[in-house]
């Protein structure tokens, strides 16, 4: 502990177990159900887009509502949109009448999602946009550099303020440092505030750059909208969609599946990596019902499957799958056991080519059914199951344990013949 700030490890440590937590985006976009760049996107001019707020009642926003279906989907955290590029606050700031309870809401969501996510047991994060469309320094800033002082410090001050009024705040997601640059935010500056208020926070790794004209990469990395895993040692975190867009968008009714979704969980805690996964309530609040279901879907699996046994805690797998003809099966480790997420299944027998190290026991995670296995290491390694159910187990996802006599170790094409090219 370095200044009564707890090391990354310290504070990382609840995050590395949660595996899987809720973003919720939220605000005057999605009064127009269009997605959250619709002011962008249609070039809505600043006053016109201004005048939402005055239809802003947020009558069905229930934050209590947000925070059990969190809990319900299995998410061990919550991440909510205080300002996103619009710049409208959704908590009583001091700095700007553009805010929540100016409109008539007169509410202060922040408050109340803060308070609502305490009381289902889950962690507090807070998003907060660096770039502002309504600002009259926003763009202004980056050229100008009186406008440049006056928007870093009113940027500082809205941080200062979700910082300092709403207690002990878990994650911090900042979004889009433009357009200054290196140094503009001020980010060291910045971040030193941060911590010194919250000692125990996260930071990701979007808040522009550092003194000199260095990344501030924090504590860490936000893949957007697909899984990628960053170097070892290095934390992750893919934020992503339930069907294609952020905020409410009234025509995208392209949902992803729940075996979709358990899929992307999947990947990420194999490689050591956590899955933010968003709704975009509509615009007086509402979550769609299409969202309830898929969220309801995940955490109904996580419980059949021993309480989310092979997501949470779980360390980055020393795995490689091949992703050919039928498809990438996901695997996960935690101390001597791999789960394996069967991606298909054929039947009574399933073949795992490339195992190297040798299974003890095997068993399916959701009912407890012991599966008889044989194991090879000659001529090529293969683990062959037999006398399985002939329908999957579990139909989301089906997960076989497999308890072995070492840290699970499994190589791509381990003592298999190297296929030519197929012309």
């Amino acid at each position: 502990m370095a200044h009564g700030i707890p090391s990354l490890n310290e504070r990382m440590a609840w995050w590395r177990q949660a595996r899987f937590g809720m973003f919720i985006h939220y605000g005057l976009y999605s009064l127009l159900g269009r997605h959250e760049w619709v002011m962008n996107r249609e070039r809505i001019p600043v006053d016109e887009y201004a005048r939402l707020a005055d239809r802003f009642t947020a009558e069905k926003c229930d934050m209590r509502h947000y925070a059990r279906l969190a809990r319900e989907a299995g998410q061990k955290y919550m991440v909510l949109t205080t300002k996103h590029h619009e710049g409208f606050c959704l908590w009583d700031t001091k700095l700007t009448d553009f805010k929540s309870t100016r409109a008539p809401a007169r509410r202060d969501l922040v408050a109340e999602y803060v308070e609502a996510a305490r009381a289902e047991g889950l962690r507090v994060g807070l998003y907060y946009s660096l770039m502002d469309w309504r600002h009259p320094d926003g763009a202004q800033c980056y050229r100008d550099e009186a406008a440049r002082q006056r928007f870093v410090e009113y940027t500082h001050g809205l941080v200062r303020e979700l910082m300092t009024n709403y207690g002990q705040i878990d994650v911090l997601f900042y979004d889009v440092p433009w357009p200054l640059k290196p140094n503009g935010w001020e980010s060291t500056r910045l971040n030193h505030m941060v911590r010194t208020l919250q000692p125990q926070i996260i930071i990701n790794d979007r808040s522009g750059w550092g003194r000199g004209g260095t990344l501030m990469p924090e504590d860490y990395d936000t893949p957007e909208n697909h899984v990628k895993a960053s170097p070892p040692y290095r934390d992750w975190e893919s934020c992503d969609t339930l069907n294609h867009t952020w905020g409410y968008n009234r025509v995208d009714h392209d949902w992803k599946t729940v075996p979709q979704l358990l899929s992307m969980l999947v990947s990420c805690a194999s490689q050591g990596g956590n899955l933010l996964l968003n709704i975009g309530p509509m615009g007086d609040g509402t979550v769609q019902p299409e969202a309830v279901a898929r969220l309801k879907g995940i955490g109904a699996w996580l419980k059949r499957n021993g309480d989310g046994e092979s997501i949470y805690g779980t360390e980055r797998a020393t795995c490689e799958w091949m992703n050919f003809a039928f498809g990438q099966s996901p695997a996960t480790v935690r101390g001597h056991t791999m789960y394996w997420h069967v991606p298909r299944w054929y039947g009574r027998e399933l073949t795992m080519g490339g195992m190297e190290t040798k299974v003890l026991r095997a068993r399916i995670l959701s009912t407890g059914q012991e599966v008889t296995f044989k194991q090879s290491f000659e001529p090529t390694i293969r683990l062959q199951f037999g006398d399985l159910p002939e329908s999957p187990p579990d139909p989301d996802m089906t997960v076989i344990a497999l308890e072995c006599d070492g840290p699970p170790v499994h190589r791509l094409g381990a003592g298999c013949v190297v296929m030519p090219d197929v012309p």
